[in-house]
């Protein structure tokens, strides 16, 4: 019974992260900083290589040759093909990286991730079908909405969105690390269950590497580097879960989405920590 409801809490917790760091992001910038941030076709092509390539096939990869239980390899390619991870965002601003970018990069990973999901899940997990306009709903939802209408407050309402914008940093802040610890205390059963699968050791394997591909490919600037870096080690867990939740029946696939985030956040944390 109090698991269900750290559950529940951690649930919103976690949604209310994502739409005050959103919100907070877009009345912090213009449309024009954010296309701007993104007029590097280089850096933008190979942001896309290193997340819907290189990512995928290194969680295929992963389990093939850690032979992952079949719920716990399906869960680690969800989250391997699912790009733009809605705390991105926050997650650089944190890190010092370059934050126009993060946000021009996460709202285009995010949105190439409702098409590229239907496409490349059946290829890789065959027989699976994947309810794209699902994953485009809470996309939308979650990510999309808050950051439009914080940035047509900022162009139509500067003033306010001047007023809005340290509040809304403050409450994405304060809710940050209750979020990541109520995940870790409201699944810890279902951790301890991974625990002896090889599943942590996956995730740790993909997610970090993710984060040197993203370093090594985010071009001269620290910033920039920062933020790709972040951006291809972090999964959209809001489109894994909508996939794993939809299209499996085994619990263990969503156990596994939620495994893997935590262990994306931890590491997250420390590599912002070196950052710092």
């Amino acid at each position: 019974m109090l698991m269900d409801l750290l559950n529940k809490v951690a649930t919103t917790a976690l949604l209310g992260f994502v739409v005050t760091s959103m919100m907070a992001m877009g009345v912090g910038f213009t449309v024009r900083q954010i296309i701007d941030a993104l007029r590097d076709v280089r850096l933008v092509l190979l942001a896309l290589l290193a997340n819907f390539v290189v990512m995928p096939l290194g969680a295929l990869a992963l389990d093939k040759m850690l032979r992952l239980d079949e719920p716990l390899g399906v869960g680690l390619l969800l989250l391997g093909a699912a790009a733009g991870a809605p705390f991105l965002p926050k997650l650089t601003e944190l890190a010092k990286g370059n934050l126009p970018f993060a946000v021009g990069i996460m709202m285009l990973l995010a949105i190439g991730t409702v098409g590229y999901l239907p496409l490349v899940l059946p290829l890789l997990l065959p027989g699976i079908t994947v309810n794209s306009g699902k994953i485009a709903g809470w996309l939308f939802l979650l990510t999309l909405l808050p950051l439009a209408i914080g940035l047509a407050l900022r162009a139509q309402y500067g003033r306010l969105a001047t007023r809005l914008k340290p509040v809304l940093d403050w409450a994405s802040n304060v809710i940050l690390v209750p979020m990541v610890l109520l995940l870790a205390v409201a699944n810890i059963d279902k951790i301890l269950h991974v625990f002896g699968t090889r599943g942590i050791l996956a995730g740790l394997l993909l997610i970090a590497p993710g984060f040197g591909i993203g370093w090594i490919l985010g071009g001269p600037g620290i910033d920039t580097r920062r933020a790709l870096a972040l951006g291809t080690g972090q999964r959209n867990i809001a489109a894994a879960l909508v996939v794993a939740s939809e299209s499996f029946s085994d619990p263990s696939v969503v156990i596994m989405v939620i495994v893997v985030t935590i262990v994306g956040l931890l590491t997250a944390y420390a590599v912002m920590s070196r950052a710092g």
